[in-house]
């Protein structure tokens, strides 16, 4: 096996890491979001620091998520700093740490425009010059790792937001076709890896999701090897694309796969339990959108925690993008994930509070509050039975049945997230004669 700058083997490594991290259940109570996504046959992942992966940060990677992606440590500018040497230090630690816990590696990134060692972006090469380079890269870094990376974004953001191809050093040097190059380089050098382009702003159907579209199609019909598209999903605060799915499905009718690569939720800052609840929403309905298409191979938070997001220093004012806060607590985000995946949430530590706000003759007002206390939830349904034969002929903030004395009461689109110290209060209209007792809320 090839050896670390620490002398180590890989080999020895993997087992140093499984040694020292044995995965704990983080969240005592609810399966893991790894087996959750397993069981739909998705990939549920995340972006990692390779110099963080011990302690808490450590044990939740290695528990949570069965997918990492080197957030930095693969980048051109990383494993090449100075033409001809290489640091492959953190890229070999992370695939290490994924060995250990029994995940996959997806490889990002060979080809961008940014993060580049400066040797290459100073430099003045020809045509064919930075051709070569290209290909060398390409080759040295997806060979390193070959039968050990599941999938490589293999060119990242090649598009302007209105479709036209962006101005960089691949572009401007060698034209178009500098994509289905390496393309081609990258299955020469891994023949078992999935091949992916991987951009932002194409997460719903527009003028540079059409253009990565029409791309993918024309690479297809020229026999350029190309597997999946990679969908970032770096989203703000409510604004979820609407053509989402629509969009997921039509690259898999192109045959290829979908994944969603660098998924965070930023919002502005100080985040609220409001903000809090839309974003549990935000997540939900992303996760909800992969899981409904087969081809969708799954989704990648970028960081799983708000302390290791580039959303601040990147976004001034804004944060708090991720399913874990900075102590590394399960905000509504990720049993919104849970749910998405199948889960099933505890209602330990929350309660369902009943009363009459205001009685007359034949009617009456109430209200049920939740509130939850070390625990959240994503979204719920509070039940009940009238014990005198009330009947409910209103409801508001939240959809209301009722089938003899049984009642049930469901959240809104708006409502369905309560964090931890947090609650959300839903009322109705009913009728009633003789008497109006107070029922014991269930919740579910």
């Amino acid at each position: 096996m090839r050896s670390l700058r620490t002398g180590l083997s890989l080999a020895a490594l993997v087992a140093a890491v499984a040694a020292l991290f044995a995965a704990p259940a983080a969240h005592a109570g609810d399966t893991p979001l790894r087996d959750l996504a397993a069981a739909k046959g998705k990939v549920i992942g995340t972006a990692v620091t390779g110099s963080k992966l011990t302690g808490t940060y450590g044990d939740i990677a290695g528990a949570q998520f069965n997918s990492l992606t080197p957030g930095n440590a693969m980048k051109w500018g990383s494993v090449e700093p100075t033409q001809g040497t290489f640091n492959w230090a953190e890229a070999d630690q992370i695939v290490a740490f994924a060995q250990a816990h029994n995940q996959q590696v997806r490889g990002h990134t060979l080809v961008w425009h940014s993060q580049n060692p400066s040797w290459l972006t100073n430099g003045t090469w020809t045509s064919a010059q930075l051709g070569s380079l290209l290909q060398n890269h390409i080759s040295t870094e997806v060979g390193r790792y070959k039968g050990e990376i599941a999938a490589w974004d293999v060119v990242n953001e090649p598009f302007n937001e209105d479709g036209t191809y962006r101005s960089t050093l691949w572009y401007n040097g060698l034209g178009a076709d500098y994509i289905a190059n390496a393309l081609t380089w990258a299955r020469a050098a891994d023949p078992d890896a999935k091949l992916y382009i991987n951009d932002y702003n194409v997460e719903g159907v527009n003028a540079k999701s059409t253009a990565l579209y029409n791309l993918v199609k024309d690479l297809k019909s020229r026999g350029v090897p190309i597997d999946g598209v990679g969908l970032q999903a770096h989203l703000v605060l409510g604004q979820v694309p609407s053509t989402l799915q629509q969009n997921i499905q039509r690259f898999a009718d192109l045959g290829v796969d979908v994944a969603i690569t660098e998924l965070d939720v930023r919002m502005a800052l100080p985040s609220d339990s409001t903000k809090l609840a839309q974003q549990a929403a935000d997540y939900k309905s992303v996760l909800a959108a992969c899981v409904a298409v087969t081809r969708c191979a799954g989704v990648t938070v970028w960081g799983f925690t708000d302390s290791d997001s580039w959303v601040p220093s990147t976004f001034p004012g804004y944060g708090a993008a991720t399913p874990y806060d900075e102590n590394y607590a399960p905000k509504p985000a990720y049993y919104a994930i849970a749910q998405a995946l199948g889960g099933t949430q505890s209602t330990d530590g929350c309660s369902a509070t009943y009363s009459v706000t205001s009685q007359w003759n034949t009617g009456f007002t109430g209200q049920v509050t939740i509130a939850c206390s070390g625990t959240s939830l994503s979204s719920w349904t509070a039940s009940w039975s009238f014990g005198a034969g009330q009947q409910i002929t209103q409801a508001w903030n939240a959809t209301c049945t009722q089938s003899g004395s049984a009642v049930s009461c469901a959240n809104a689109s708006y409502n369905g997230s309560v964090p931890s110290g947090g609650s959300v209060t839903f009322g109705f209209n009913g009728s009633w004669s003789g008497s109006n007792p107070l029922p014991t809320v269930t919740l579910g």
